[in-house]
């Protein structure tokens, strides 16, 4: 898993699948536009939303969840990446929300 810049994130939007992790709460403040939202302990149900031929950009609010997302998403034949700094690097940098 590697972790990319909030830069690379969004350059990236269009060919890869923004994937929120966050708590309904969390994502009630704004979240990437086009962003699939799927809270953390959701994930393994709902796995099924992903296409693995889809690369994924894992989002949280500061980037520890993401991670272990990224990394479990790797482990089963996903090509997953962290945003570093999560949410709170997104929104400090003017990028746009939803």
């Amino acid at each position: 898993m590697a972790e990319i810049t909030i830069t690379e994130a969004e350059q990236r939007r269009t060919t890869a699948r923004i994937l929120d992790v966050r708590e309904d709460f969390e994502v009630a403040e704004g979240m990437i536009p086009g962003a699939l939202h799927i809270p953390m302990g959701q994930l393994q149900a709902r796995l099924s939303e992903l296409d693995p031929a889809v690369p994924v950009i894992a989002v949280c609010r500061s980037g520890n969840r993401s991670s272990r997302v990224a990394d479990a998403l790797n482990g089963v034949g996903f090509t997953a990446d962290t945003m570093g700094g999560g949410m709170i690097a997104w929104t400090r940098a003017g990028l746009p929300t939803t």
